[in-house]
């Protein structure tokens, strides 16, 4: 039985050996194959190997030709190595940058290891260990906060088109048992079995700083991986009618409320016309009434004193018939006139006030037209100044108002009884001056007596008046200084308001102006933005020689090594004592 075994063991190993001249003479066979083949297309790809600080150290390129016409086949690199993936006919290299070799119809292969050839990118890869820069072989196994930088540009000694057109992958991986608060800004995060994957993107032409940071434990990290595609994303132009037609409103609705502003402007102009015209009103009446009481003292004073006189002459007139000294009587005319004279400029002064408080505005502005106005203040991004013009203008209507009202109509009559009060005063000096004209007839004594009594005792009365008039005016003095106050309040805030809606009117216009062709302004900066991802101008080009033709696909594979904890002693000894396949093949025949 065991020598069965060893029999079949040796039937292998001379069939596996016989098989090698029998593949080698039917290689040699169709390498009698002499005539010049032909591709349609190459493919490279480029795998490299970079250390941990992102240094390159080997290189080799795969290449891959479709090949249409059997025959012999020229490519073009400056390899310091080939070897055929096909096959196991020869490759020759005939000179440093020419590469011969035979191949059939179909997909060929063959790998070239290249030396001293620079990427197109210049990438660098720091470590900071809390703050400070460490070299990569001196963290493994170190803990702390550590932060890995990342930074990509272009190489000038390699033909631009890859750094203009190629778009760079780069991906971590990250074991969670190592890496804790994991913070990549613009890294996109994805699961990889149990550990965390992170990728950059680094767009055409953009040279780039990446940063990821985390908390680490024992640190060791996986390889980085770092590859290189031609970007010719496909971009269909979007359809924008949508957008178009919201863009569309979003600009009409802009329009509406410059449209609105510029309205509520001239409104509050309007208002601050009519409220500077208020207070200069309000300011002539309150000197006029400050006046009318400083003078009603001596109105008082002058009144009392005609009083007297009457009561006097009165007194003396009822008794002994004697003709009396009449020179204080012969000056009441001319007193009372000039009474009347200040009772009528006092009266015009109230009449204008009186015009001037129905001159305010009947119409009601309602809590919800405010509401309606502090909205659109707020939808045109008003300031916060503005706001505070808009509430004052609005508590000075409402003083406005709470004016009106109150007035109803008093003042024009109080104007309307000062009038009066004038008329009869000057009734009265005119029928005591025709009295004082017959004074000389004797006769009419008698006649004299009783109008002196009755005059004296109406003017008895009329002096009562007098004083509950100085009493009113002195009150109205007193608070109509404050409604003044508020009027130039209404207007100083109106014309704060109009200052700040001017403002507001700038700003909405500007707006307006800026947004009035939005949709075609969108369009266009939308075609702009996609012309920077049109790479359709793009042209593969080899990278190894510019001599080769027929490109198709040119893709960069690249990783760093790995930083990782050396392993100990007894570990090493025990990998060296692990079986090699040919003992674990042979394995399987010892019982």
């Amino acid at each position: 039985m065991r020598i069965k075994k060893w029999l079949l063991i040796l039937g292998c190993i001379l069939y596996m050996f016989a098989s090698f001249p029998i593949m080698t003479l039917a290689e040699d066979e169709k390498s009698v194959v002499t005539k010049t083949g032909k591709y349609s297309m190459k493919d490279e790809v480029i795998y490299g190997n970079l250390d941990a600080s992102g240094n390159i150290q080997n290189m080799y390129v795969v290449n891959t030709f479709y090949v249409i016409k059997p025959g012999n086949l020229v490519d073009y690199g400056k390899y310091i190595n080939v070897r055929n993936l096909t096959n196991l006919s020869e490759i020759e290299q005939k000179s440093v940058n020419k590469v011969h070799f035979q191949a059939e119809e179909g997909e060929f292969y063959y790998q070239g290891e290249l030396t001293n050839q620079p990427l197109p990118w210049d990438v660098s890869i720091t470590y900071l260990l809390n703050g400070k820069k460490v070299q990569p072989e001196k963290l493994a196994g170190q803990s702390g906060d550590l932060e890995i930088q990342i930074t990509t540009s272009a190489n000038e000694q390699v033909d631009s088109i890859f750094f203009d057109y190629y778009l760079l992958q780069i991906s971590l991986t990250l074991d969670p048992k190592v890496f804790q608060n994991i913070q990549a800004p613009e890294g996109s995060e994805a699961k990889e079995g149990k550990n965390k994957l992170i990728t950059f993107s680094v767009m055409p032409k953009q040279e780039e700083e990446l940063i990821v940071s985390a908390d680490v434990e024992n640190f060791e990290m996986e390889r980085i991986q770092i590859s290189a595609i031609p970007a010719n994303i496909a971009m269909e132009d979007p359809d924008l009618m949508g957008m178009k037609d919201e863009m569309q409103l979003l600009s009409d609705a802009i329009r509406e409320i410059h449209s609105g502003i510029s309205e509520l402007t001239n409104g509050i102009a309007e208002l601050h016309s009519g409220a500077t015209e208020l207070s200069g009103g309000s300011s002539e009446y309150l000197q006029g009434i400050q006046e009318l009481d400083q003078s009603s003292k001596e109105l008082v004073e002058g009144s009392q004193e005609i009083r007297d006189v009457l009561q006097q002459v009165d007194e003396a007139v009822q008794g002994d018939i004697e003709i009396p000294d009449l020179d204080d009587l012969q000056q009441l005319p001319e007193m009372f006139q000039q009474l009347a004279n200040g009772l009528l400029e006092y009266a015009g002064l109230l009449e204008q006030l009186d015009e001037a408080i129905s001159n305010i505005p009947d119409d009601v502005i309602s809590e919800k037209q405010m509401e309606a106005v502090y909205a659109t203040l707020e939808e045109g991004n008003a300031g916060a100044e503005v706001v505070d013009v808009v509430k004052e203008l609005e508590r000075s209507y409402e003083q406005a108002q709470i004016i009106k009202e109150m007035n109803q109509g008093i003042v024009g009559n109080f104007a309307r009884l000062t009038k009066n009060m004038a008329k009869e005063l000057i009734e009265i000096a005119k029928v005591m001056g025709e009295s004082m004209e017959n004074m000389d007839e004797l006769e009419k004594l008698t006649e004299l007596q009783e109008g002196l009594s009755l005059l004296s005792s109406e003017f008895q009365a009329f002096h009562n008046g007098i004083v509950r008039y100085t009493g009113g005016v002195s009150s109205l003095a007193t608070s109509y200084g404050e409604v003044d106050a508020g009027i130039k309040g209404l207007t100083d805030g109106s014309l704060a308001l109009e200052n700040g809606a001017n403002e507001l009117q700038k700003g909405s216009n500007k707006l307006h102006e800026s947004t009035n062709d939005l949709p075609s302004e969108m369009q266009s900066e939308i075609e702009k933005q996609l012309e920077e991802f049109d790479f359709s101008d793009f042209e593969p080009a080899s990278f190894v020689s510019d001599l080769n033709e027929n490109i198709d696909v040119v893709q960069f594979v690249l990783q760093t090594e790995k930083i990782e904890i050396e392993e100990t002693e007894a570990a090493e000894e025990e990998t060296k004592q692990e079986k090699s396949f040919w003992d674990r093949f042979l394995d399987l025949f010892r019982k």
